[in-house]
């Protein structure tokens, strides 16, 4: 099974066909690459590229340029995300079309949001390198999940 909750290991020896209950209380903040913000990932299927996650990003805390490669949804639960073309406030949800490109940051009381990605951002470095969220080289990590 390549689906999981990374870092819920008491989920690892249930029979495959079990519903997996996660204590996302329980689950660490992870800092990322990007100042400010954290991640609790609830969901991975690397295979897939099948992503749910917690993000938590700190007043102004900002993700560079990136796309959505395919369909990306964000239900902000507190704060606000601010992008070029608006602010979601804490109850208000977004979606972004596969392909779409921007910068977002936290607003002025930063934010937790819920992102749901088919598969995960491509973030575009200023030395033309095309890495994920964790800085990995984007095609060796997710180009496969396209393709399934």
């Amino acid at each position: 099974m390549t689906t999981m909750t990374s870092q819920a290991s008491s989920q690892t020896s249930l029979p495959p066909l079990a519903s997996r209950f996660v204590d996302v209380a329980g689950l660490p903040w992870e800092k990322t690459r990007f100042a400010g913000v954290e991640t609790k990932t609830l969901l991975v299927d690397r295979a897939t590229g099948v992503c749910t996650s917690l993000v938590k990003m700190a007043p102004g805390a900002r993700l560079p340029d990136h796309e959505h490669v395919l369909i990306e949804q964000t239900y902000v639960v507190q704060g606000s995300l601010v992008c070029g073309e608006g602010e979601c406030k804490a109850g208000d949800f977004v979606w972004r079309p596969a392909g779409s490109r921007h910068e977002a940051w936290g607003g002025a009381q930063g934010g937790v949001m819920l992102a749901i990605f088919q598969v995960p951002n491509r973030f575009h470095e200023a030395d033309g390198r095309e890495t994920d969220m964790l800085g990995q080289d984007w095609n060796k990590a997710w180009a496969n999940a396209l393709f399934r």
